[in-house]
């Protein structure tokens, strides 16, 4: 679930590194605070998408482990564990650039090209969907697909973590053409309108957290940098965590997708942090 390094994002595990700062609170990955119900989301409709550079460098390193990017997707079929990723990521920058969006059909792979689509089946229960994969990940061994939150909720397994899956991508060659094409291309246009939409609603206590400090004066200090570059209010609130007392640094609260993106961008492009969703 930030532009990365070779444009790898989410769970790349190599994202560009601002400035180190001493938080010394760590924000684990979840889905939503309050479970949400996303079993009647719609799958996303295969379609004939250009593949261009972004998310698609070829080869490239992780963890010391080198990637091939698949030329296309024919003949790809392979079982292994799926993991999910959510809140961490919600908001960031995925591999080809575009914003993740934990409640959407998506996916990551570490070496199918960017984007395209593939059928998932969770062999325990025999589940299908198809999900759209526009991110790299996961990096972890024996794990071969990273599901959206609602995705992994469609197949069962959101709240176990990890799942026994087949994936098998959907190859451009073998869908419906001619009358149906315009339909398609109507698809793409509208999920790019949507990806676009100001408009899109972020629960009322959203907010960005750049950090937790143990010290009051240096929290106040990361404040007053972040307030002179983010046009949201920007507070300290102390709170308790295992016996010791810290001063959190927040952004907000931010209601709409466009302007969290741009909030966290701002920070990290001032080498200030790399904020995290938080709902408070």
């Amino acid at each position: 679930m930030v532009l990365a390094a070779l444009l790898l994002a989410a769970c790349s595990g190599q994202p560009t590194k601002p400035a180190r700062n001493t938080s010394v609170d760590t924000i684990k990955d979840s889905g939503p605070p309050t479970p949400v119900d996303m079993l009647a989301t719609p799958e996303p409709t295969p379609v004939r998408e250009p593949i261009g550079p972004a998310g698609n460098k070829s080869p490239y390193k992780v963890n010391g482990v080198t990637y091939k990017v698949r030329n296309d997707v024919k003949g790809y079929k392979e079982r292994g564990h799926a993991s999910w990723y959510g809140t961490k990521f919600h908001g960031r920058r995925t591999a080809n650039g575009e914003v993740y969006n934990m409640y959407a059909m998506s996916a990551a792979h570490k070496t199918l090209p960017l984007p395209s689509y593939a059928k998932v089946t969770n062999l325990e229960n025999g589940r299908s969907i198809i999900v759209r994969v526009n991110d790299r990940g996961p990096f972890v061994p024996g794990r071969i697909i990273d599901l959206s939150y609602t995705a992994a909720q469609k197949l069962g397994y959101v709240n176990k973590g990890v799942a026994r899956v087949e994936v098998e991508a959907l190859d451009p060659a073998t869908l419906p053409t001619a009358g149906q094409t315009l339909a398609m291309e109507k698809d793409v246009a509208a999920r790019e309108s949507l990806a676009q939409d100001a408009s899109f609603k972020l629960p009322a206590n959203t907010y960005l957290q750049v950090g937790a400090y143990s010290n009051a004066g240096q929290a106040n200090n990361v404040r007053a940098q972040v307030s002179a570059v983010v046009d949201y209010p920007v507070s300290v609130s102390p709170t308790e965590s295992g016996g010791q007392r810290l001063y959190r640094v927040r952004i907000g609260p931010i209601g709409q997708q466009r302007a969290l993106v741009a909030a966290r961008e701002t920070v990290e492009e001032n080498r200030l942090g790399q904020p995290q969703v938080v709902y408070d």
